[in-house]
């Protein structure tokens, strides 16, 4: 999935079946709840297509994020489209995340297997043995404020717009992000409400957990 240059210049001519000004909500600094105006279309994909991901990701997620970046635009024209570009937004973070992390979560299933194993003065079973190639994305994201050191001040739009992240990662929160995300995806997805902010978020949170990529990928 890629963004193409024809596929905006037709969003482009859509929109000017109905120009004007839109208000969205929008984070500003010290104003998570804030709103912004978009003068046009054009303002919208230049802001939205900001986002999309830095070298050093791999291909295959680039191309998911993307196409969330794609339904973003698209909301343009009917903003009840954006909660669709959220949900291919999840969708992005969670495979992402389990590129990233799932080798470690096997690995710790392993060691508790041959630990239990051991205790019980036996050998490890092959059912035991089995490696689990699906982790829940609560856990993946508390994963990576527990085990991966992430902490607000390393999110770009903490450091931009204030407010906390952490307890979204961990589930403390009211609604945390897995739990928006459930309601996405098993919920009432089109009914849920805009969430300000999250593709921002989101692009911040897989960019972390692909930051040894990207540094490698912009050289020294």
């Amino acid at each position: 999935m890629t963004i193409s240059h024809c596929f905006v210049a037709a969003l482009a001519r859509a929109a000017e079946l109905g120009p004007g000004e839109r208000t969205i909500a929008w984070p500003s600094p010290g104003r998570l709840d804030g709103f912004r105006t978009f003068a046009g279309f054009t303002e919208w994909q230049n802001v939205i297509l900001g986002f999309r991901l830095r070298g050093g990701v791999p291909r295959n997620m680039v191309d998911l994020f993307d196409r969330a970046l794609n339904l973003y635009l698209v909301a343009w024209l009917n903003f009840d489209l954006v909660t669709a570009g959220e949900t291919a937004a999840f969708g992005a973070l969670e495979l992402s995340l389990r590129d990233c992390y799932l080798s470690w979560f096997q690995e710790r299933h392993i060691e508790r297997v041959v630990a239990r194993a051991r205790g019980e003065k036996r050998k490890p079973t092959l059912r035991e043995n089995f490696r689990p190639e699906r982790v829940q994305l609560a856990s993946l994201l508390r994963h990576m404020h527990e085990r991966d050191d992430l902490t607000d001040d390393r999110l770009p739009c903490v450091r931009k717009y204030g407010g906390s992240v952490t307890l979204l990662l961990t589930g403390e929160a009211d609604l945390g992000l897995a739990d928006v995300r459930n309601v996405r995806a098993h919920g009432h997805p089109f009914g849920s409400g805009y969430r300000s902010g999250l593709l921002e978020l989101v692009r911040d949170l897989i960019e972390y957990a692909y930051r040894e990529r990207i540094r490698e990928a912009s050289g020294p």
